[in-house]
Parts: C-alpha cells; structure tokens; sequence
C-alpha cells in the first residue's frame, strides 16, 4: 500500500503541474527560453495541438508567428469542428492510441452538450466510472493488507537480523500463506495504479492540444483563462473555484491515504500529504478553467466513490459468504466451459 499511495501522488502531482505548464518542455517558447503566455487567458501556450483555434484569436496569432516550434503549421491542421480519428497522420502510437481517441470524444460531446467544460467533466466522470471496479478491487486489496499487517510484522519480526537462504525461503513461504489466507495479490494495487496513470496522463494532453476547449465559458468563466488572470482582472469568482479545487483534493486524498496504513507510515506520508496539498495550491492559480472543472468533479466523485466502496465492502465484512459464493460461482461456469468444450 506505501507504493501504492506513492504512485498516486505521483500521478496526481505530475497532472497539476503538466497542466499548468511547470517542468515541461512541450511549451512554446521566446527567444530567451520563457514559456509564452497567452495574455487574454494568462494560459501558457501548448507546442503542438491537434487543430485549428479560431482564426480571429490571439491564440491563433501566437502560433502562426511561432511556426517554427510547431511539428506542422496551423494553418494546415484541421478545425476543431472537422477534426477526426484520421486526422494528424504524423502522430506516434501514444498520439493515435490514447490522446487522439480521446480528443475527439471530448469534442463529439462537446458539440452534443454546446459546451466543452461540461463535456471535459463529463468524459472525465466517465473514465472514472468505467475504472471504478479496479479501484474496488485495489480498496479491497488495501483492507485485507490491513487485517493482515500484524502477522506480517511478526514474520518480519521473527526473522529480522536472519539473512541466510534457508531463513529467507522460510520467511518468503510464510509470508505468502498469510497473503493467501487474506486473498492478497502483492502486485495487484500497484497494478491497478499503472493501469490508469496512461489513461490520467492521455486525458490531460488530450485537453491541452484542443483549442476549442479553451475557446468556450462555463458558468461566467472562461474555459481558457487561469484563476490568477482572473482575479488581476477582478473577477472574484476564481477565488471559488482555488476553494473547489484545494478542498476536493484535500478531502480525496485523505480519504485514500486512509486505506491501509499503519502507525509507522503515518509520519511519512503525512509529510508527502501536506506537500501535495500545498504544491497543488500554488498551481491551482495557474491552471487553465477547463482542466479545473476537470479535477474539481474527478475528485469530487472520488470522495463519493470512495464511500460507495467503503459501503460495499463493509457488506462483504458482515457476510464473507458473498466473496465466496462469486468466486465458486466463478470457478464452476469455468469447469462447465470446459466440459462443453471437452464434449
């Protein structure tokens, strides 16, 4: 579970700072190296993009007098409106795979609502939903490492200061009976985080390389604009949305951070608990509005996923009978497949 919650902090402070534009080099850029920002929305400038923004915008002038930078002109992409799964042929696997199945779905629902932020959360929702049973199963995971912890810390215990081979096999052997006896899977948690750090890291460029995002308002704000140029400009309403998006995390992730832990990590992870918190603060004013309602909603379902979750296992605690009635269900379609087969 400590690798677990490392590789969601990881995830999850590498998307807000990616989304603000902090450490990474797929910026446009002047000639002194400083990342160009757009001055009407205080957002900074991605390199390349997957179609046209409005031809009468600031946007669109930033990138015809940066051609250079860009991998194919502007003028040549295709607008927003026309842009499809065939579009932009240059692209790598990552590029046709992820990020431009996804663009697209965010613009098909965005043309369907007349709006891209509530397409942006609504696709985001999506994603979640359908990743919901990996986190039930890695929720589940983390409660049975926890009924586990204090036979495992006498094993570790009972071997401490014993390196010898024998030693070793026998603590390895010990080890795996308590995870067997606790249906524990050792890789399971860290598996179902990999799984979705793609999926996070696709949605967020997918956001970023389409313009037309950018382009729309949600509830008086512009898609496009940072908090911080809000609030220069005196529209107060962005002090509402920095609440939102420290609130939402600080609820998520302690909620999550909850889930298996033990008096020794306490410390440490309280620690990496209040940088995040602190780091995803600072960047909240930097990020454009869009991926905001992003990360406000996705955490905001977090926080209620999480108590569905609770709720469910809680149910299988009070009757364990329900995971074992699935799992002899499970293996006897399996043993009547193969007699079908066999026949």
């Amino acid at each position: 579970m400590k690798k677990q919650n490392k590789i969601l902090a990881l995830i999850m402070i590498s998307m807000i700072f990616l989304a603000s534009g902090c450490g990474n080099d797929d910026y446009i850029k002047d000639e002194n190296g400083n990342i160009i920002v757009n001055e009407v929305t205080g957002q900074s400038v991605q390199k390349n993009i997957l179609c046209q923004p409005e031809k009468d915008s600031e946007l669109y002038r930033i990138y015809e007098e940066h051609q250079d930078q860009l991998d194919v002109p502007v003028s040549e992409l295709p607008t927003c409106e026309e842009f499809n799964l065939t579009s932009n042929k240059y692209d790598g696997l990552w590029q046709a795979l992820l990020v431009r199945p996804l663009a697209y779905i965010i613009l098909q629902f965005g043309y369907l609502f007349n709006n891209f932020g509530i397409s942006v959360m609504f696709v985001g929702l999506l994603i979640r939903i359908i990743l919901m049973p990996l986190s039930i199963k890695s929720m589940r995971q983390s409660t049975n490492l926890q009924k586990a912890q204090p036979e495992i810390a006498r094993i570790e215990k009972k071997y401490a200061g014993r390196t010898d081979s024998d030693s070793m096999m026998a603590k390895s052997q010990e080890t795996m009976m308590v995870y067997q006896k606790y249906k524990i899977n050792p890789v399971s948690g860290c598996l179902v985080a990999l799984i979705q750090i793609p999926l996070f890291f696709a949605f967020l460029s997918a956001i970023n390389e389409v313009p037309a995002i950018f382009e729309g308002e949600l509830f008086g704000m512009h898609l496009g604009m940072t908090p911080w140029k809000g609030l220069a400009e005196g529209q107060y309403i962005y002090i509402v949305l920095i609440f939102l998006i420290v609130a939402t995390t600080y609820i998520s992730f302690k909620n999550t951070m909850k889930q298996g832990q033990n008096n020794e990590m306490m410390k440490q992870m309280n620690f990496m608990f209040m940088f995040m918190i602190i780091s995803i603060s600072i960047a909240s004013f930097s990020l454009p509005t869009a991926i905001a309602f992003y990360w406000i909603v996705i955490n905001g379902f977090a926080v209620i996923q999480n108590y569905i979750i609770k709720k469910i296992l809680a149910k299988e605690q009070k009757d364990p009978n329900i995971i074992d009635i699935k799992h002899k269900e499970k293996t006897k379609n399996s043993k009547n497949k193969k007699k079908k087969e066999v026949k």
